[in-house]
Parts: C-alpha cells; sequence; structure tokens
C-alpha cells in the first residue's frame, strides 16, 4: 500500500513538472488604455500598404467589363422580353411566363402559388448590390447614428475605389451610362440581324465571366464582410454598426448585422432562373420541375441568341436532360 502511494505522488509529480514547464499564463490584468495606442499605430501602418498597385489595373478592367455588361444586357431586353414577378424576385425570359408553383407571395398570403408577372427590368437580371461609401479603408467603424453620413454605392464600384480605380458619375449611377453607344449599337434604329445579336451575347458572357473572376481576385486582397442573415455587405475589415437587418429587427440585440466574410456571390448575385430547352413544352408546368434547367439570368439571356454558353453551365441547364413526360 505504501508503494502503490509512493508511485502515485512521483506520478503526480512528474506530470506537474511536465505540464507547467510547456504551459503559458497570461495575467487578465491588462491595461487596454496602454495598448490602444499601438494598435491604432499598428493600423495606420498596414494603412500605407493600400492601394495594393498590381491590383489597380484589375479593379479598372471590373470597372469597364461592369459597364460593357449593362449596356450590352439593356441591348437584349430590347429584343427578348424579360418578366418578373409582381409578388417576389423570381424572373424568367421569354415571352410567356412559367406555371411553376414557386412564389411565397407576401405573408399573409398562401405559398407555392402560380405566379403572377409583369415586364421586367435591368435590376431583375443584374440585382444590384449597394453599401456604405467609406472615406478610407482603415476608418472607424460606423455607428448605427452615423448611417445617415454616408452615402450608398454599388458594391462593386467601392470594391474597385478602394484597390485604386478612379470612379466617375456614370459607374455610381447606371442611369448615365450610355446606352445608344453600347455594344453593337444600330444607328437608325434599324433591327438587329441574328449574327449582330450573337455578337452581342458573346461580348455579355465575356464581361460577365471576367467581371466575376476580377471581383474574387479583388476580395483575396480586399476584405469584404456580408451579414449572416439577410444580403448586406460591407467593404471593409470590419462590418458596419448600423441596425439594418430586418431578419432580427424585433429580437433582442435590434437588427444588428452578423458579419462573415464575403464571396464573389455576394457582390455580384448569378440570378438563377428556370430555363426552358428545346425538348420541353412552350409553356413550363408545375408537373415537369424536376425535369427543368436553371441558369443564371445573364446566361439564359445570351442564349436566346443562339451561341453556345461554357460548359461549366452544362450540368444546371441539364441541356441533354430528358423532358418531362406528358400526362393524359
Amino acid at each position: 500500500m505504501a508503494l502503490r502511494k509512493k508511485l502515485w505522488e512521483n506520478l503526480v509529480e512528474e506530470f506537474s513538472k511536465t505540464y507547467f514547464m510547456h504551459s503559458r499564463f497570461y495575467s487578465s490584468r491588462v491595461d487596454f488604455k496602454k495598448l490602444r495606442p499601438m494598435i491604432l499605430k499598428r493600423i495606420q501602418n498596414r494603412a500605407k500598404d493600400y492601394p495594393v498597385k498590381g491590383m489597380v489595373p484589375v479593379a479598372r478592367e471590373v470597372l469597364a467589363k461592369r459597364k460593357l455588361l449593362i449596356q450590352g444586357v439593356s441591348t437584349l431586353m430590347e429584343v427578348f422580353p424579360v418578366l418578373a414577378c409582381k409578388f417576389c424576385p423570381e424572373v424568367y425570359i421569354g415571352e410567356k411566363g412559367h406555371l411553376i408553383q414557386t412564389c411565397y407571395g407576401y405573408k399573409r398570403c398562401g405559398r407555392k402559388r402560380v405566379h403572377e408577372w409583369i415586364p421586367g427590368g435591368l435590376n431583375d437580371i443584374l440585382v444590384p448590390v449597394e453599401t456604405f461609401r467609406l472615406d478610407n479603408m482603415f476608418q472607424d467603424v460606423i455607428e448605427h447614428d452615423q448611417r445617415f453620413d454616408f452615402d450608398r454605392v454599388p458594391a462593386v464600384v467601392e470594391l474597385c475605389r478602394q484597390a485604386g480605380a478612379n470612379i466617375d458619375d456614370e459607374n455610381l449611377h447606371p442611369g448615365m451610362l450610355d446606352l445608344d453607344g453600347g455594344i453593337g449599337h444600330v444607328d437608325g434604329g434599324e433591327p438587329f440581324s441574328p449574327s449582330h445579336l450573337m455578337y452581342i451575347a458573346k461580348e455579355i458572357l465575356d464581361a460577365w465571366e471576367k467581371l466575376r473572376s476580377g471581383v474574387q481576385r479583388l476580395l483575396l486582397v480586399y476584405p469584404s464582410k456580408v451579414c449572416k442573415h439577410c444580403s448586406e455587405v460591407h467593404i471593409g475589415p470590419s462590418g458596419h454598426k448600423a441596425r439594418l437587418c430586418g431578419v432580427f429587427k424585433f429580437e433582442s440585440w435590434h437588427g444588428k448585422h452578423f458579419w462573415k466574410k464575403a464571396e464573389v456571390d455576394d457582390l455580384v448575385p448569378p440570378k438563377i432562373v428556370w430555363r426552358r430547352r428545346p425538348q420541353d413544352p412552350p409553356v413550363l408546368v408545375n408537373e415537369g420541375r424536376d425535369f427543368y434547367g436553371h441558369a443564371p439570368a445573364v446566361v439564359d439571356l445570351c442564349t436566346k441568341t443562339g451561341i453556345i454558353v461554357p460548359t461549366k453551365y452544362s450540368c444546371m441547364m441539364k441541356i441533354q436532360g430528358l423532358s418531362a413526360p406528358v400526362s393524359r
């Protein structure tokens, strides 16, 4: 019994020596008043590294492709009709809207209803995402009572501005773009030929892909945040404190955002829509929804001209998929 007690005491002693030798202890008595100047100085020194010179051409290209994309989509919308649901964000590209019951309407209305279609606009294809325009990248966090002191600008434009690109009024306000001088403009109001439309669609797809790849490269260098529960985006190392989150408006935290790292889809939403294939019926019905394909709205709009889209969209679009069986 004594031998067992002696062995146990030696084991505890050996463990204590090893544990305390490889452990670190931090005092909780930290004077944050002394640390604050050091932290602020470190942030100021970090701000000197921005904008990164190597990313300035990328930001300029993103702005140019964004302008080209807006002009091209506006041109194709004059030829191919775009429909939007009156009660939800659903969009369909075609003369007649589909009959798929995916409308969730207002809160008091029944879910899974047929959509009520109205003519769509540019914002239905290219979803606008706005953010606060900062004075500089590492400025103080925007408080709730300061939310009206800062302008709201497109998130992609703000990202490019922080990356070193020069911003003009056309970038801030798409309605000021010269749409008459866009891609493949035809003087005299003449109708577009099929080959002309295919050329415009190819330019749009090229601008779409380069815009998204350029934003992805910028996000690797310039931190951006998005709310976990809503679509609010903030371009900067830390999110703002404006209580604008409608999901938890009446909860205990009164509409505060919960930030996470932003991705490309948060700044350039693809806007997925139902796509009608040649083997599908003229009007898509609810019974065949498992057979129909999807596509980003920009891509589906371009396919109406007859061009071949990149193969990465083939799985989503179900190009070679079966059509829905005809019910008798």
